[in-house]
């Protein structure tokens, strides 16, 4: 089963830890990654940028517009994923709670079954 394995991010929150406790996070994803890759589990994974660089194209009577900013305004916004296949949903929520966000208070992990994936390249689903 695929899941993905949402990290939302608050500015606030991050802007709240010491500059120790952000870069014990950010290191311990890597720990995190090699847990994942040594168990083959890991399919995927995308760090993204903050919104203040995002733009939304809506296309209206066939005319694209694009304005700047992300779609909603929110105090979260969806900081990156990771793309794993594992046995079970039990075990997706395992892995969730080895990612160094799900440990810092007001953050969490999103654990959402994938119904469907492309693949790019190929066209098959992945």
């Amino acid at each position: 089963m695929k899941f993905l394995l949402v990290m939302h991010m608050n500015p606030a929150i991050w802007d709240a830890l010491t500059e120790d406790e952000r870069q014990e996070v950010m290191n311990g994803h890597g720990g995190f990654i090699d847990t994942v890759r040594k168990s083959g589990e890991l399919l995927g994974t995308t760090a993204l940028a903050d919104p203040t660089s995002s733009a939304v194209v809506r296309v209206r009577d066939g005319v694209p517009a694009v304005t700047d900013g992300p779609y909603l305004e929110a105090k979260e916004y969806l900081g990156g994923y990771y793309l794993v296949e594992c046995a079970s949903r039990d075990r997706a929520l395992e892995l969730a709670a080895l990612i160094p966000d799900a440990h810092v208070d007001g953050l969490g992990i999103e654990v959402r079954p994938v119904v469907f994936a492309g693949g790019a390249e190929s066209g098959e689903p992945v």
